[in-house]
Protein backbone atom coordinates (compact mmCIF):
# COMPACT_ATOMS: atom_id res chain seq x y z
CA UNK A 1 0.00 0.00 0.00
CA UNK A 2 1.18 3.71 -1.06
CA UNK A 3 1.59 6.14 1.94
CA UNK A 4 0.20 8.22 -0.36
CA UNK A 5 -2.92 6.40 -0.47
CA UNK A 6 -5.99 8.09 0.69
CA UNK A 7 -7.67 4.43 2.08
CA UNK A 8 -5.48 2.90 5.38
CA UNK A 9 -6.87 0.01 7.12
CA UNK A 10 -8.35 0.17 10.52
CA UNK A 11 -5.63 -1.34 12.96
CA UNK A 12 -6.39 -3.54 16.05
CA UNK A 13 -5.91 -1.49 19.87
CA UNK A 14 -2.63 -3.57 19.86
CA UNK A 15 -1.54 -2.40 16.70
CA UNK A 16 -1.55 0.99 17.96
CA UNK A 17 0.13 0.66 21.22
CA UNK A 18 3.10 -1.25 19.70
CA UNK A 19 3.15 1.86 17.59
CA UNK A 20 2.99 4.39 20.30
CA UNK A 21 5.10 2.73 22.88
CA UNK A 22 8.24 4.47 22.09
CA UNK A 23 6.66 7.39 23.54
CA UNK A 24 6.47 6.42 26.89
CA UNK A 25 10.39 6.27 27.01
CA UNK A 26 10.93 10.15 24.89
CA UNK A 27 8.73 11.38 27.64
CA UNK A 28 10.30 9.69 30.46
CA UNK A 29 13.55 11.12 28.78
CA UNK A 30 11.65 14.70 28.90
CA UNK A 31 9.81 14.58 31.79
CA UNK A 32 12.93 14.44 33.46
CA UNK A 33 14.66 17.00 31.81
CA UNK A 34 11.74 19.06 32.50
CA UNK A 35 11.59 18.75 35.95
CA UNK A 36 15.38 18.64 36.96
CA UNK A 37 16.87 21.20 34.58
CA UNK A 38 16.13 24.12 36.47
CA UNK A 39 17.49 22.22 39.40
CA UNK A 40 20.30 21.13 38.26
CA UNK A 41 20.96 24.58 36.84
CA UNK A 42 20.43 26.65 40.35
CA UNK A 43 22.38 23.88 42.20
CA UNK A 44 25.22 24.88 39.52
CA UNK A 45 25.31 28.53 40.27
CA UNK A 46 22.72 30.03 37.66
CA UNK A 47 20.79 32.66 38.85
CA UNK A 48 17.03 32.67 38.80
CA UNK A 49 16.53 35.53 36.51
CA UNK A 50 18.56 33.65 34.25
CA UNK A 51 16.92 30.09 33.94
CA UNK A 52 14.30 31.21 30.90
CA UNK A 53 17.99 32.02 29.05
CA UNK A 54 19.93 28.88 29.90
CA UNK A 55 16.74 26.97 28.37
CA UNK A 56 16.47 28.42 25.32
CA UNK A 57 19.12 25.99 24.41
CA UNK A 58 16.73 23.15 24.20
CA UNK A 59 14.02 24.98 21.85
CA UNK A 60 15.95 26.81 19.49
CA UNK A 61 17.59 22.74 19.01
CA UNK A 62 14.24 21.94 18.01
CA UNK A 63 13.78 24.84 15.61
CA UNK A 64 16.40 23.30 13.58
CA UNK A 65 16.01 19.72 13.90
CA UNK A 66 12.50 18.84 14.22
CA UNK A 67 11.54 19.96 9.90
CA UNK A 68 14.62 19.28 8.80
CA UNK A 69 14.23 15.61 10.22
CA UNK A 70 10.70 15.64 8.99
CA UNK A 71 11.67 16.63 5.56
CA UNK A 72 14.60 14.16 4.83
CA UNK A 73 12.10 11.36 6.67
CA UNK A 74 9.52 11.73 4.21
CA UNK A 75 12.14 11.29 1.28
CA UNK A 76 13.32 8.20 2.93
CA UNK A 77 12.66 4.49 2.56
CA UNK A 78 14.45 1.59 3.57
CA UNK A 79 13.38 -2.08 3.13
CA UNK A 80 14.17 -3.30 6.36
CA UNK A 81 14.44 -0.23 8.59
CA UNK A 82 11.32 1.65 6.64
CA UNK A 83 10.56 5.44 6.51
CA UNK A 84 10.51 6.56 9.99
CA UNK A 85 12.05 4.14 12.28
CA UNK A 86 15.74 4.70 11.10
CA UNK A 87 15.12 8.18 12.66
CA UNK A 88 13.28 6.71 15.88
CA UNK A 89 16.90 4.51 16.71
CA UNK A 90 19.13 7.00 15.84
CA UNK A 91 17.25 9.47 18.25
CA UNK A 92 16.79 7.27 20.85
CA UNK A 93 20.88 5.99 20.67
CA UNK A 94 22.32 9.83 21.07
CA UNK A 95 19.38 10.90 23.34
CA UNK A 96 20.12 7.94 26.01
CA UNK A 97 23.72 8.93 25.82
CA UNK A 98 22.99 12.47 26.77
CA UNK A 99 20.50 11.40 29.51
CA UNK A 100 23.89 9.55 31.33
CA UNK A 101 26.11 12.81 31.08
CA UNK A 102 23.50 15.67 31.39
CA UNK A 103 23.53 15.12 35.80
CA UNK A 104 27.41 14.38 35.77
CA UNK A 105 27.77 18.04 34.68
CA UNK A 106 30.44 19.64 36.71
CA UNK A 107 30.01 23.41 35.50
CA UNK A 108 26.66 25.44 34.53
CA UNK A 109 27.71 25.94 30.75
CA UNK A 110 28.59 22.23 30.37
CA UNK A 111 24.99 21.19 31.56
CA UNK A 112 23.87 23.96 29.02
CA UNK A 113 25.44 22.35 26.39
CA UNK A 114 24.13 18.84 27.67
CA UNK A 115 20.66 20.24 27.45
CA UNK A 116 21.27 21.38 23.75
CA UNK A 117 22.28 18.00 22.52
CA UNK A 118 19.88 15.81 24.81
CA UNK A 119 17.15 18.00 23.02
CA UNK A 120 18.34 17.56 19.89
CA UNK A 121 18.72 13.72 19.99
CA UNK A 122 15.03 13.67 21.30
CA UNK A 123 13.67 15.66 18.89
CA UNK A 124 15.35 13.37 16.17
CA UNK A 125 12.92 10.47 17.72
CA UNK A 126 10.12 12.45 18.76
CA UNK A 127 9.24 14.17 15.10
CA UNK A 128 8.88 10.86 13.01
CA UNK A 129 6.24 9.60 16.04
CA UNK A 130 3.83 12.68 14.97
CA UNK A 131 4.20 12.02 10.97
CA UNK A 132 3.96 8.33 11.92
CA UNK A 133 0.24 8.36 12.91
CA UNK A 134 -0.44 10.14 9.79
CA UNK A 135 1.51 7.37 8.28
CA UNK A 136 -0.28 4.20 9.64
CA UNK A 137 -3.67 5.41 10.66
CA UNK A 138 -7.05 6.07 8.61
CA UNK A 139 -8.54 9.45 9.49
CA UNK A 140 -11.37 7.76 11.75
CA UNK A 141 -8.39 6.70 14.28
CA UNK A 142 -6.20 9.71 14.44
CA UNK A 143 -7.82 11.18 17.57
CA UNK A 144 -7.11 7.66 18.77
CA UNK A 145 -3.74 7.64 17.93
CA UNK A 146 -2.59 10.67 19.31
CA UNK A 147 -4.91 9.93 22.41
CA UNK A 148 -2.54 6.88 22.68
CA UNK A 149 0.58 8.69 22.57
CA UNK A 150 -1.17 11.33 25.12
CA UNK A 151 -1.51 8.37 27.51
CA UNK A 152 2.15 6.66 27.21
CA UNK A 153 2.94 10.44 27.39
CA UNK A 154 1.61 10.80 30.78
CA UNK A 155 2.22 6.81 31.95
CA UNK A 156 6.03 7.68 30.94
CA UNK A 157 6.54 11.26 32.44
CA UNK A 158 4.62 10.29 35.80
CA UNK A 159 7.09 7.69 36.62
CA UNK A 160 10.16 9.75 35.32
CA UNK A 161 9.02 12.61 37.92
CA UNK A 162 8.51 10.07 41.07
CA UNK A 163 11.89 8.74 40.19
CA UNK A 164 14.10 11.17 42.45
CA UNK A 165 11.64 10.86 45.52
CA UNK A 166 11.20 7.27 44.78
CA UNK A 167 15.39 6.65 45.27
CA UNK A 168 15.22 9.20 48.02
CA UNK A 169 12.29 7.41 50.24
CA UNK A 170 12.41 3.88 49.51
CA UNK A 171 16.19 3.69 48.64
CA UNK A 172 17.31 6.31 51.02
CA UNK A 173 19.51 7.89 48.48
CA UNK A 174 20.32 11.68 49.33
CA UNK A 175 18.57 14.33 47.76
CA UNK A 176 21.15 16.86 48.75
CA UNK A 177 24.01 17.56 47.07
CA UNK A 178 26.74 16.08 48.94
CA UNK A 179 29.42 19.25 47.74
CA UNK A 180 28.61 22.79 46.59
CA UNK A 181 28.41 22.69 42.54
CA UNK A 182 27.52 18.78 42.62
CA UNK A 183 23.95 16.91 41.16
CA UNK A 184 22.24 14.84 43.90
CA UNK A 185 22.59 11.21 43.57
CA UNK A 186 18.82 11.02 43.32
CA UNK A 187 18.73 12.73 39.88
CA UNK A 188 21.91 11.17 38.67
CA UNK A 189 19.93 7.68 39.43
CA UNK A 190 17.09 9.05 37.75
CA UNK A 191 18.71 10.25 34.89
CA UNK A 192 20.42 6.89 34.63
CA UNK A 193 16.97 4.55 34.60
CA UNK A 194 15.38 7.22 32.02
CA UNK A 195 17.89 6.32 29.34
CA UNK A 196 17.56 3.22 30.14
CA UNK A 197 13.36 3.05 29.29
CA UNK A 198 14.27 5.64 26.48
CA UNK A 199 16.40 3.06 24.60
CA UNK A 200 14.36 -0.16 24.92
CA UNK A 201 10.65 1.16 24.39
CA UNK A 202 11.76 3.29 21.44
CA UNK A 203 13.42 0.40 19.65
CA UNK A 204 10.33 -2.08 20.78
CA UNK A 205 7.97 0.13 18.56
CA UNK A 206 11.17 0.32 15.99
CA UNK A 207 10.99 -3.63 16.08
CA UNK A 208 7.27 -4.53 16.59
CA UNK A 209 5.81 -2.05 13.76
CA UNK A 210 5.98 -2.18 9.81
CA UNK A 211 5.50 0.94 7.77
CA UNK A 212 3.28 0.47 4.46
CA UNK A 213 6.18 0.17 1.71
CA UNK A 214 5.71 2.62 -1.04
CA UNK A 215 3.88 1.98 -4.33
CA UNK A 216 5.63 0.16 -7.54
CA UNK A 217 7.73 2.96 -8.88
CA UNK A 218 7.73 5.46 -6.00
CA UNK A 219 10.21 4.16 -4.21
CA UNK A 220 12.33 5.53 -6.74
CA UNK A 221 10.56 9.01 -7.54
CA UNK A 222 11.67 8.99 -3.80
CA UNK A 223 15.06 9.01 -4.34
CA UNK A 224 14.91 11.69 -7.06
CA UNK A 225 12.41 13.81 -5.42
CA UNK A 226 15.06 16.19 -4.16
CA UNK A 227 16.65 17.22 -7.55
CA UNK A 228 12.89 18.56 -8.57
CA UNK A 229 12.75 22.06 -8.84
CA UNK A 230 9.95 24.06 -7.12
CA UNK A 231 7.07 25.53 -9.34
CA UNK A 232 6.46 29.15 -9.92
CA UNK A 233 9.85 30.22 -9.47
CA UNK A 234 10.08 33.97 -9.77
CA UNK A 235 6.90 34.06 -7.94
CA UNK A 236 8.26 32.12 -4.78
CA UNK A 237 11.13 34.00 -5.10
CA UNK A 238 9.68 37.16 -4.86
CA UNK A 239 8.11 36.44 -1.76
CA UNK A 240 11.14 35.11 -0.26
CA UNK A 241 12.89 38.97 -0.76
CA UNK A 242 9.70 40.21 0.36
CA UNK A 243 9.42 38.35 3.79
CA UNK A 244 13.20 38.20 4.45
CA UNK A 245 13.06 41.77 4.15
CA UNK A 246 10.25 42.52 6.50
CA UNK A 247 11.96 40.09 9.16
CA UNK A 248 15.44 42.08 8.87
CA UNK A 249 13.87 45.06 9.73
CA UNK A 250 11.54 43.82 12.60
CA UNK A 251 14.73 41.85 13.74
CA UNK A 252 16.46 44.98 13.66
CA UNK A 253 14.34 47.37 15.30
CA UNK A 254 14.30 44.99 18.31
CA UNK A 255 17.98 45.09 18.58
CA UNK A 256 18.09 48.80 18.87
CA UNK A 257 15.20 49.19 20.89
CA UNK A 258 17.10 46.54 23.58
CA UNK A 259 20.11 48.38 22.77
CA UNK A 260 19.35 52.09 23.55
CA UNK A 261 16.96 51.03 26.19
CA UNK A 262 19.77 49.18 28.08
CA UNK A 263 17.21 46.32 28.37
CA UNK A 264 17.99 42.57 29.50
CA UNK A 265 20.89 41.19 27.21
CA UNK A 266 18.26 37.99 27.08
CA UNK A 267 16.01 40.19 24.52
CA UNK A 268 18.76 40.43 22.13
CA UNK A 269 18.03 36.76 21.45
CA UNK A 270 14.92 37.63 20.08
CA UNK A 271 15.89 40.53 17.82
CA UNK A 272 18.65 38.34 16.47
CA UNK A 273 16.81 35.26 15.98
CA UNK A 274 13.89 37.33 13.38
CA UNK A 275 16.72 38.48 11.71
CA UNK A 276 17.87 34.75 11.19
CA UNK A 277 15.00 33.56 10.01
CA UNK A 278 15.12 36.83 7.35
CA UNK A 279 18.26 35.71 6.14
CA UNK A 280 16.93 32.01 6.15
CA UNK A 281 14.51 33.26 3.20
CA UNK A 282 17.45 35.48 1.76
CA UNK A 283 19.31 32.55 1.22
CA UNK A 284 16.21 30.73 -0.52
CA UNK A 285 15.95 33.31 -2.79
CA UNK A 286 19.35 33.27 -3.73
CA UNK A 287 19.60 29.82 -4.71
CA UNK A 288 16.86 30.38 -6.94
CA UNK A 289 18.93 32.85 -9.20
CA UNK A 290 21.23 30.60 -9.08
CA UNK A 291 19.08 27.84 -10.48
CA UNK A 292 19.17 25.83 -7.75
CA UNK A 293 15.78 25.47 -6.47
CA UNK A 294 15.39 21.65 -6.34
CA UNK A 295 17.68 22.11 -3.45
CA UNK A 296 15.78 20.74 -0.10
CA UNK A 297 16.86 24.13 1.75
CA UNK A 298 14.45 25.90 -0.63
CA UNK A 299 11.76 23.41 -0.98
CA UNK A 300 11.47 23.41 3.14
CA UNK A 301 11.36 27.73 2.94
CA UNK A 302 8.81 27.25 0.10
CA UNK A 303 6.09 24.73 2.28
CA UNK A 304 6.79 27.18 5.30
CA UNK A 305 5.52 30.12 3.70
CA UNK A 306 2.40 27.72 1.92
CA UNK A 307 1.56 25.85 4.73
CA UNK A 308 -2.26 24.59 5.14
CA UNK A 309 -5.36 27.10 6.53
CA UNK A 310 -5.69 25.34 9.58
CA UNK A 311 -2.44 25.05 10.02
CA UNK A 312 -1.94 28.71 10.18
CA UNK A 313 -5.47 28.74 12.49
CA UNK A 314 -3.33 26.09 14.97
CA UNK A 315 -0.17 28.21 15.11
CA UNK A 316 -1.97 30.57 17.46
CA UNK A 317 -3.43 28.17 19.58
CA UNK A 318 -0.36 26.15 19.88
CA UNK A 319 1.51 29.98 20.30
CA UNK A 320 -0.11 30.94 23.90
CA UNK A 321 -0.82 26.96 25.36
CA UNK A 322 3.21 26.59 25.01
CA UNK A 323 3.87 29.60 25.95
CA UNK A 324 2.11 28.33 29.17
CA UNK A 325 4.02 25.56 29.49
CA UNK A 326 6.87 26.89 29.12
CA UNK A 327 6.24 29.45 31.99
CA UNK A 328 5.19 26.32 34.50
CA UNK A 329 8.39 24.15 33.63
CA UNK A 330 10.78 27.25 33.57
CA UNK A 331 9.58 28.62 36.91
CA UNK A 332 7.26 26.12 38.87
CA UNK A 333 10.28 25.24 40.71
CA UNK A 334 11.28 28.99 41.76
CA UNK A 335 7.54 29.87 42.37
CA UNK A 336 6.76 26.67 44.64
CA UNK A 337 10.09 27.04 46.50
CA UNK A 338 9.87 30.57 47.46
CA UNK A 339 6.39 30.92 47.42
CA UNK A 340 5.51 28.42 49.28
CA UNK A 341 8.51 26.88 51.06
CA UNK A 342 9.76 30.35 51.60
CA UNK A 343 13.00 29.74 50.56
CA UNK A 344 16.01 30.88 47.72
CA UNK A 345 18.60 28.70 49.21
CA UNK A 346 19.68 25.63 46.51
CA UNK A 347 21.62 24.23 49.31
CA UNK A 348 18.59 24.28 52.07
CA UNK A 349 16.79 21.27 53.01
CA UNK A 350 13.39 23.26 52.67
CA UNK A 351 14.66 24.09 49.10
CA UNK A 352 14.94 20.41 47.94
CA UNK A 353 11.97 19.34 49.64
CA UNK A 354 10.10 21.79 47.50
CA UNK A 355 11.69 21.41 44.46
CA UNK A 356 11.01 16.90 45.45
CA UNK A 357 7.65 18.30 45.51
CA UNK A 358 7.75 19.81 42.29
CA UNK A 359 8.80 16.24 40.79
CA UNK A 360 5.99 14.78 42.43
CA UNK A 361 3.28 17.47 40.89
CA UNK A 362 4.70 16.82 37.92
CA UNK A 363 4.18 13.74 37.74
CA UNK A 364 0.70 13.99 39.21
CA UNK A 365 -0.25 15.84 36.01
CA UNK A 366 0.99 13.61 33.63
CA UNK A 367 -0.71 10.87 35.11
CA UNK A 368 -3.99 12.94 35.09
CA UNK A 369 -3.04 13.42 31.32
CA UNK A 370 -2.76 9.75 31.05
CA UNK A 371 -6.45 9.03 32.23
CA UNK A 372 -7.53 11.95 30.25
CA UNK A 373 -6.00 10.78 26.97
CA UNK A 374 -8.51 7.92 27.26
CA UNK A 375 -11.61 10.13 27.58
CA UNK A 376 -10.50 12.87 25.17
CA UNK A 377 -12.06 10.84 21.97
CA UNK A 378 -15.23 10.00 23.53
CA UNK A 379 -15.63 13.78 24.46
CA UNK A 380 -14.55 14.72 21.32
CA UNK A 381 -17.34 12.56 19.60
CA UNK A 382 -19.84 14.27 21.42
CA UNK A 383 -18.83 17.70 20.92
CA UNK A 384 -15.87 18.60 18.69
CA UNK A 385 -12.44 18.03 18.61
CA UNK A 386 -12.43 22.67 19.00
CA UNK A 387 -14.89 21.97 22.02
CA UNK A 388 -13.03 19.24 23.60
CA UNK A 389 -9.68 21.86 23.45
CA UNK A 390 -11.09 24.50 24.62
CA UNK A 391 -12.49 22.52 27.84
CA UNK A 392 -8.96 21.19 28.68
CA UNK A 393 -7.01 24.57 27.89
CA UNK A 394 -9.71 26.63 30.45
CA UNK A 395 -8.77 24.02 33.01
CA UNK A 396 -5.36 24.10 32.79
CA UNK A 397 -5.27 27.55 32.76
CA UNK A 398 -7.46 27.63 35.79
CA UNK A 399 -5.05 25.22 37.54
CA UNK A 400 -2.42 27.44 36.84
CA UNK A 401 -3.91 30.76 38.12
CA UNK A 402 -4.47 28.72 41.31
CA UNK A 403 -0.72 28.25 42.39
CA UNK A 404 -1.02 32.25 43.51
CA UNK A 405 -3.80 31.32 45.70
CA UNK A 406 -2.31 28.52 47.89
CA UNK A 407 -0.27 28.46 50.88
CA UNK A 408 -0.31 25.14 52.07
CA UNK A 409 1.36 22.63 49.73
CA UNK A 410 -1.15 19.89 49.79
CA UNK A 411 -3.68 22.17 47.82
CA UNK A 412 -1.40 21.78 45.05
CA UNK A 413 -2.62 18.26 43.97
CA UNK A 414 -5.42 19.86 43.08
CA UNK A 415 -4.09 22.77 40.57
CA UNK A 416 -2.56 19.99 39.11
CA UNK A 417 -5.64 18.06 37.80
CA UNK A 418 -6.80 20.85 35.65
CA UNK A 419 -2.73 21.14 34.02
CA UNK A 420 -3.01 16.90 32.96
CA UNK A 421 -6.49 17.71 31.45
CA UNK A 422 -4.87 20.69 29.79
CA UNK A 423 -1.70 18.74 28.88
CA UNK A 424 -3.34 15.51 27.26
CA UNK A 425 -5.55 17.73 24.97
CA UNK A 426 -2.46 19.60 24.21
CA UNK A 427 -0.66 16.58 22.97
CA UNK A 428 -3.59 15.02 20.90
CA UNK A 429 -6.15 17.07 19.70
CA UNK A 430 -4.45 19.74 17.81
CA UNK A 431 -2.51 17.27 16.15
CA UNK A 432 -5.72 15.02 14.90
CA UNK A 433 -6.85 18.63 13.75
CA UNK A 434 -3.92 19.21 11.76
CA UNK A 435 -3.04 15.78 10.02
CA UNK A 436 -6.00 15.60 8.08
CA UNK A 437 -5.20 18.68 6.42
CA UNK A 438 -2.17 18.28 5.29
CA UNK A 439 -0.67 16.35 2.15
CA UNK A 440 0.54 12.81 2.86
CA UNK A 441 3.75 13.36 0.88
CA UNK A 442 4.81 16.19 3.23
CA UNK A 443 3.39 15.13 6.71
CA UNK A 444 6.72 14.56 8.13
CA UNK A 445 8.22 18.00 7.25
CA UNK A 446 4.69 19.54 8.33
CA UNK A 447 4.34 17.84 11.73
CA UNK A 448 7.81 19.40 11.91
CA UNK A 449 7.36 22.73 10.98
CA UNK A 450 4.34 23.00 13.40
CA UNK A 451 7.29 22.29 16.38
CA UNK A 452 7.77 26.39 15.35
CA UNK A 453 4.45 27.12 17.07
CA UNK A 454 6.14 25.52 20.10
CA UNK A 455 9.14 26.55 19.90
CA UNK A 456 8.85 30.19 19.19
CA UNK A 457 6.86 30.67 22.02
CA UNK A 458 9.48 28.98 24.15
CA UNK A 459 11.96 31.28 22.63
CA UNK A 460 9.93 34.30 23.40
CA UNK A 461 9.48 33.15 26.57
CA UNK A 462 13.10 32.45 27.14
CA UNK A 463 13.66 35.93 26.22
CA UNK A 464 10.84 38.23 27.94
CA UNK A 465 9.89 35.96 31.38
CA UNK A 466 13.02 36.97 32.65
CA UNK A 467 12.46 40.97 32.06
CA UNK A 468 8.77 40.46 33.17
CA UNK A 469 10.03 39.04 36.58
CA UNK A 470 12.66 41.50 37.35
CA UNK A 471 10.69 44.80 35.71
CA UNK A 472 7.06 44.16 36.20
CA UNK A 473 6.67 41.09 39.03
CA UNK A 474 9.35 42.25 41.42
CA UNK A 475 10.91 39.19 40.91
CA UNK A 476 7.87 36.91 42.37
CA UNK A 477 8.12 33.85 40.09
CA UNK A 478 5.05 33.15 41.38
CA UNK A 479 2.93 36.12 38.78
CA UNK A 480 4.69 34.23 36.15
CA UNK A 481 2.64 30.99 36.41
CA UNK A 482 -0.38 33.10 36.74
CA UNK A 483 0.80 34.87 33.15
CA UNK A 484 1.07 31.47 31.86
CA UNK A 485 -2.69 30.36 33.12
CA UNK A 486 -4.17 33.29 31.29
CA UNK A 487 -1.99 32.61 28.33
CA UNK A 488 -3.53 29.02 28.36
CA UNK A 489 -7.10 30.33 29.04
CA UNK A 490 -6.77 32.70 25.90
CA UNK A 491 -5.78 29.21 23.66
CA UNK A 492 -8.39 27.82 24.38
CA UNK A 493 -11.20 30.56 22.86
CA UNK A 494 -8.64 30.70 20.07
CA UNK A 495 -9.46 27.28 19.09
CA UNK A 496 -13.08 27.81 18.37
CA UNK A 497 -11.76 29.72 15.12
CA UNK A 498 -9.84 26.86 13.75
CA UNK A 499 -11.55 25.25 10.74
CA UNK A 500 -11.22 21.38 11.37
CA UNK A 501 -12.30 19.97 8.15
CA UNK A 502 -11.43 16.10 8.49
CA UNK A 503 -13.89 16.12 11.44
CA UNK A 504 -16.69 17.58 9.40
CA UNK A 505 -15.79 14.78 6.38
CA UNK A 506 -15.95 11.97 9.25
CA UNK A 507 -19.30 13.24 10.44
CA UNK A 508 -20.81 13.32 7.08
CA UNK A 509 -20.06 9.61 7.13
Amino acid sequence: MSLSSPIKPKLSFWQIWNMSFGFFGIQFGFALQNANTSRIFETLGADTSSLALFWLAAPITGLLIQPIIGFYSDRTWHPVWGRRRPFFAAGALLASLALCFMPNSSTLWMAVGMLWIMDASINISMEPFRAFVGDMLPPSQRTTGFAMQSFFIGIGAIIASFLPSIFTSVFNISNVPPHVGEISDSVKYSFYVGALMLFSTVMWTVFTTKEYPPAAGDEQKLKNREKRKIEDEEKSKSRFNKLSLQLIIIGSLLSLMVYFFTLEKELFVLGFGVIAFGLVFLLASNYISQGRSYLGFVHIAKDFITMPKTMVQLASVQFFSWFALFAMWIYTNSAVTSHIFLTTDPTSQAYNDGADLVSLLFGIYNGIAALAALMLPILAKYTSRRITHLIALTCGGIGLISFYFISDPFWLWFSMVGIGIAWASILSVPYAMLSGSLPPEKMGYYMGVFNFFIVIPQIIAGTILGFLLTHLFNGQSILILVTGGISMIIAGLLCLRVADKEEIEINRI
